[in-house]
């Protein structure tokens, strides 16, 4: 086990040598750096100093486990920089996020300071026989806890971010962050795997403590490496930060109960946004944006996102690549394409990646772009 907690330990600062030699490094690659670093010391003093820990020092234990209280931050920081290009995410009223683990810290100085309270401070209560203080129970419940409420909070800016790139972007390639998201869902099983564990082993003394301890450091360590691995391949998300209010979440009423356009109005905006599709085909540009679109069409931005996500109950990535899938279909029966490839077609189209396009066609059609070009074969087109 040992072995196994410092070859993640050198792990951890071996992605951190990595991402600080990137060539373009934005805000979330120095919170990363920074949470890997913290990582491979914390894994490292357990993994050489477990014994003196627990049995040696049953005091100090306890605010070495209030450290676990920084990864939760660590995450939501690192996940805040990315969807928000690093903007206005560490500010001032970040250190209240620090608050949980200096209480938890003055909290333990103040116990250690008296013989009597310090006796019953500690982990190995189960096999002390001691009765821990309430409000110790409370700051080591605060620490179990603060990974699921983070995991929660993490969870809801990522389906923000989605919900914005829906809106705003015709792609997804480098800019979305569904890796983040499995990872954290992933995590969070664990986590509560693990809090249940050490629940039973505390409340109905099964398990081990070693059981639950080095399955906590060690499912944190593969955690923050796979972030590590797939945060070191992510590129510098150069979009405008999406809103972080519950409007991202408001249904379309909502959103736009306050817009000044009228249905007239909006009838002529849909009409010539219409023609511009038909016309000059602005889809067929991969990296094309709600904000460019407003440009060529010469529709207000929120006039146009209100349009196409109100009048046509569509949001922007669906009612671009609608279009794109139409394109390709109609290019699969031209004469002039019989020798492009399907992905050639498709790049043609304003695709810009294999994956995109069979996920999108096929949620377009019903049919994998092979099958439906068979089908057009079979009936002579």
């Amino acid at each position: 086990m040992k072995v196994v907690l410092l070859i993640g330990a050198f792990q951890a600062l071996f992605f951190t040598a990595l991402i600080l030699q990137k060539k373009q490094k934005a805000a979330h690659d120095y919170i990363l750096a920074a949470w890997l670093s913290f990582l491979a010391i914390l894994i490292g003093v357990y993994a050489y100093y477990t014994e003196e820990l627990f049995d040696r020092s049953p005091h100090l234990i306890s605010s070495y486990i209030s450290l676990l209280m920084l990864h939760g931050p660590f995450l939501y920081f690192y996940t805040g920089a990315l969807v928000s290009g690093g903007k206005r995410i560490m500010t001032c009223k970040s250190l209240l996020h620090l608050i949980p683990i200096v209480l938890f810290n003055i909290y333990l100085a103040v116990a250690f300071s008296d013989p009597l309270l310090a006796a019953k401070v500690r982990l190995d209560y189960v096999d002390s026989g001691v009765k821990l203080p309430w409000l110790y129970i409370v700051f080591l419940l605060a620490t179990a806890f603060s990974g699921p409420f983070y995991i929660v909070w993490v969870i809801k800016l990522l389906h923000g971010h989605e919900m914005y790139l829906l809106n705003n972007y015709s792609f997804h390639e480098k800019i979305n962050l569904t890796w983040l998201r499995n990872l954290v869902l992933i995590f969070g099983v664990v986590w509560l795997a693990l809090f249940v564990f050490a629940f039973l082993h505390h409340l109905m003394f099964l398990f081990t403590r070693d059981f639950c301890t080095n399955g906590l450091f060690i499912s944190l360590t593969v955690f923050v490496l796979l972030t590590g691995y797939f945060g070191l391949k992510q590129s510098v998300i150069l979009q405008p930060a999406p809103p972080t209010d519950k409007s991202v979440m408001a249904d379309n009423k909502r959103r736009y109960s306050g817009s000044a356009l009228t249905k007239d109005a909006g009838h002529e905006l849909m009409k010539r946004l219409e023609k511009l599709m038909q016309t000059e085909k602005p889809y067929l540009d991969a990296g094309l944006t709600l904000e460019q679109l407003s440009d060529r069409s010469e529709i207000p931005q929120h006039y146009l996102s209100q349009i196409i996500n109100e009048r046509l109950n569509r949001n922007f990535f669906d009612y671009i690549n609608t279009y794109r899938v139409k394109e390709v279909m109609d290019k699969m029966a031209d004469k002039k394409y019989e020798n492009f490839s399907l992905l050639g077609i498709a790049l043609d189209s304003g695709f810009n990646s294999k994956s995109a396009f069979n996920r999108f066609f096929k949620k377009a059609t019903g049919n994998t772009p092979s099958d439906y070009k068979s089908s057009l074969l079979r009936s002579g087109r």
